[in-house]
């Protein structure tokens, strides 16, 4: 099938091969038929599929046709409602690409910029709004925006909304919308709590499921490699010495842990930005820029970007510490491996982590194989168990010194034997075993 197959206006046809596009995309190919019909939808496709594509083009063309009906200043017809900054700019993006042989015009709003420049926009007349949930509330109580002339309204990335807390926000902006409209409903998973939000949104709608609830992407080749949690920046600067990794997004959990990275690798000589919530939306768009343009080789970011972050021809997400989220592990490596290209996802577990693994390998229903042949495998993994009661040495009654102390629980005192402290201080030690012939292999 190609998209000639679908009933798309000649604009359209032509947008869509000016970016390349011939065959649709399963959840394409399935859910803009439906949309032309003006059904309302309720799609479940992984992430990297081709949602945006699957909702932007059927809603160009339908506005498109109906543009001429209503005269006078432009009104938003169409809402996109979407988590992160990131992707809502690339879903802006992805219309001015579908729809640049017609005369409508998209916007984009969100948080952590001055409003100014989207409230003069908004001014001059828009047919499609972007938002994040904040800013649109936000623009909506200071009477920027209205949303009396709705048509269709897009939840994306539903479930990450949920994540993410916007729940509420979600459901004042919905009891702003109009009654009669399209609704789209699309998300990479479908939990119980998603499905009952579906519900309240949604009118006999159409199902759209492409893949397996929470299944990964079958081009992308995982691999796991368990190292302590001391090491993990030396074996990622061992990994980013084979050139033929041209670009990487690594994934850390916290904001803090992101910029330590990247500090890490930019002071082994390799380019890397952090991009997560705390940066300015200026420095998070640099940082995104730069990672697309190949100025930067590595970009490092929190889960508040696993699904913002659209990068054609990204061969390489590692996840430098395990989400503890499962979930959260499918968004990530979703990044690579994305419109059927293949991909590789290196993941690193330390002993802390092993919890995390097992949760991800059942939700995916797959055992990931595990690397072994690297110059940091994990050591750090042998429980240092106290000695019995028995065995430890006795206190010197005649000792003006050893008076007993009182002891909070579990806590270590002056009696613990010498031995042990030194095992345990060796434990802490970062080790790199030494390897006469095992030199590292990429898995």
């Amino acid at each position: 099938m190609s998209f000639q197959n679908l009933n798309l206006i000649e604009p359209i046809l032509e947008a869509l091969k000016i970016e390349g596009y011939i065959t649709p995309t399963p959840i394409q190919a399935e859910a803009i038929p439906l949309i032309l019909e003006r059904k309302d939808i309720l799609g479940c496709a992984q992430t990297g599929t081709g949602k945006t594509a699957a909702f932007a083009i059927p809603i160009i063309q339908l506005l498109s046709q109906d543009k001429n009906k209503t005269p006078g200043k432009r009104q938003i017809k169409s809402l996109i409602l979407t988590p992160t900054r990131e992707l809502a700019i690339q879903i802006g993006e992805s219309f001015e690409s579908y729809g640049t042989k017609l005369n409508l015009r998209y916007e984009v709003i969100f948080g952590g910029v001055n409003q100014k420049p989207q409230v003069e926009m908004l001014h001059k007349g828009v047919d499609v709004l972007i938002a994040t949930p904040g800013r649109l509330l936000d623009l909506m109580n200071q009477g920027f925006i209205n949303l009396n002339n709705i048509q269709f309204f897009v939840l994306d990335e539903a479930d990450r909304m949920l994540d993410m807390g916007f729940v509420h926000d979600v459901k004042k902006v919905i009891a702003k919308l109009p009654v009669k409209r399209q609704s789209l409903f699309f998300s990479a998973t479908m939990p119980p709590a998603i499905v009952k939000l579906a519900d309240t949104i949604l009118k006999n709608p159409s199902k759209v499921s492409v893949t397996p609830v929470s299944s990964t992407v079958d081009a992308i080749n995982q691999v796991i490699y368990f190292v302590d949690k001391e090491n993990k920046k030396n074996l990622l600067v061992d990994i980013l010495k084979d050139k033929s990794i041209e670009r990487v997004l690594v994934f850390t959990r916290t904001k803090h842990g992101a910029d330590k990275v990247a500090k890490e690798l930019t002071k082994a000589g390799i380019t890397a930005q952090a991009i997560h919530g705390n940066k300015s939306q200026n420095a998070r768009q640099n940082a995104l820029n730069n990672f697309k343009c190949k100025l930067t080789r590595a970009l490092i970011a929190t889960d508040i970007a696993a699904r913002g972050i659209d990068i054609d021809d990204l061969t390489h997400v590692i996840n430098f510490e395990l989400p503890n989220i499962p979930e959260s592990y499918v968004h990530r490596i979703g990044r690579t491996g994305r419109a059927g290209a293949s991909g590789i996802a290196i993941g690193f577990c330390d002993e802390e982590e092993k919890e995390y693994l097992k949760d991800i390998q059942n939700l995916i229903n797959k055992k990931i194989p595990v690397n072994n042949v690297h110059p940091y495998p994990l050591m750090n993994h042998v429980v240092i168990k106290e000695a019995p009661r028995s065995q430890r040495p006795q206190r010197n009654s005649s000792n003006r010194n050893s008076s007993p102390r009182t002891e909070k629980k579990g806590s270590s005192t002056n009696a613990e034997p010498f031995e042990r402290q030194e095992k345990n201080r060796s434990f802490n030690k970062v080790k790199k075993p030494v390897f006469s012939e095992n030199r590292f292999q990429r898995g």
